[in-house]
């Protein structure tokens, strides 16, 4: 193919284009001049003052020298990484606007007229659309059947769900966004997981998204296969998600088992509770409470670990009033509200036990008395446990913040 076909003039100087293109780059030599010169004949084709920025995260083929020849910048990014070479490249970038593509040839950087009268209306996020909910064409072969069916649909209702975002293809590798949005929302994911972080911050902090349909196309790339590996990546997006949304993954689910194993032994401790049909729940569904006690209050405790984590990490606006509630919870108020606790449940497990060993020199005896003392007896020095522990951990995580 020919060199490319030079983008719109404008004065030399930081903030003097309105767009700057970005796109990621390793080893992608068999598409990248295709995809320099259809986003470089559109901005010339719309007067659209721009550059192409290619951040190079390694490649050890001819890409480099492709895109210089194409009248591309090149930013060499040492640390490896889908993410890091994108903040590499951005942090490079003159225009007002920047939009990131995958150099694939999977995506038609023919199309950055939409995404730029999105932003010039006001938006701080474009996001392109695959998918045919939002108005997106997938040509035959271009996705996975899996990610197509199962895996954006499905990160997508989350990303809907959990943080309210307006679109409908979360990982659409096509968007555009605010110069200052990117460098207001601090990012710090230097793999696969930029992308998420992106649209996840964005929503909430409460910035004006928006989407546009887009035309996916083949892979173009003939001497490597792609680089995305779907067990591995859906794996590290899911436990991105998880991260960013702990309440929807472990609080609410947490509390609705507490709840469950704390009504079942008010209605079974002080005796079997027989219901309609003659069914009877006695100690066994009481041990089954007991659990989801355990489970639910990890899970509480977990979701408690993991938002402070994610404020820590910059990856989550902070929570007010978690912070407060760090504050009070410190060493000292753990190591005594679970010692009480640990305490109470000893007392009540050692009792039995040694009822059991004076009165029936450890022989057969009622196992429904029994065990009304010793479930909620371990259940208590269980929990008791865990929050001395739990307080530890939260104490370190609070001094990470402050940090």
């Amino acid at each position: 193919m020919s060199d490319a076909i030079p983008t719109q003039e404008a004065p030399s100087g930081a903030g003097d284009l309105e767009l700057s293109v970005v796109m990621p780059c390793l080893n992608e030599a068999d598409t990248l001049e295709a995809c320099i010169t259809k986003a470089a004949s559109c901005m010339d084709r719309e007067g659209i003052a721009g550059e192409i920025i290619i951040a190079d995260n390694g490649s050890t083929d001819d890409s480099a020298e492709i895109a210089r020849r194409c009248g591309a910048s090149v930013v060499v990014v040492k640390r490896r990484g889908y993410g890091a070479a994108l903040m590499a490249g951005i942090a490079e970038a003159r225009g007002k606007f920047v939009i990131m593509g995958d150099a694939d040839d999977s995506y038609d950087f023919g199309q950055l007229l939409g995404f730029v009268e999105k932003l010039r209306e006001g938006n701080d996020l474009v996001m392109g659309c695959r998918l045919r909910r939002g108005g997106g064409t997938i040509e035959p072969g271009a996705m996975p059947f899996l990610h197509r069916h199962l895996g954006n649909p499905f990160f997508t209702r989350l990303a809907r769900r959990w943080f309210s975002a307006p679109i409908h293809d979360v990982n659409c590798g096509m968007r555009g966004f605010t110069r200052e949005l990117c460098d207001e929302m601090n990012m710090v994911c230097t793999g696969m997981e930029f992308a998420n972080e992106l649209v996840i911050k964005a929503c909430l902090h409460h910035k004006k998204v928006a989407e546009v349909p887009i035309t996916l196309h083949r892979d173009g790339r003939l001497s490597h296969p792609p680089h995305l590996r779907t067990l591995r990546d859906g794996l590290r997006t899911l436990g991105f998600f998880l991260l960013c949304s702990p309440r929807w993954a472990f609080l609410i689910p947490g509390l609705v088992l507490m709840a469950l194993g704390i009504t079942s032994f008010a209605l079974i401790l002080p005796g079997p509770l027989r219901i309609a049909g003659g069914m009877e729940l006695d100690i066994q569904s009481l041990l089954v409470g007991g659990i989801g006690c355990i489970i639910g209050y990890q899970l509480v405790i977990f979701a408690i670990f993991t938002k402070l984590l994610a404020m820590a990490k910059g990856l989550v606006p902070p929570h007010a009033g978690l912070v407060r509630l760090s504050r009070h919870i410190t060493i000292k108020t753990g190591v005594l509200t679970g010692g009480a606790m640990t305490i109470v449940g000893a007392a009540l497990v050692v009792g039995a036990i040694v009822v059991w060993g004076g009165y029936h020199r450890f022989g057969p005896l009622e196992p429904r008395s029994f065990l009304r003392v010793t479930i909620p007896g371990s259940i208590l020095l269980a929990m008791g446990v865990q929050t001395i522990f739990a307080s530890v951990f939260m104490s370190l995580l609070a001094l990470e913040r402050k940090s």
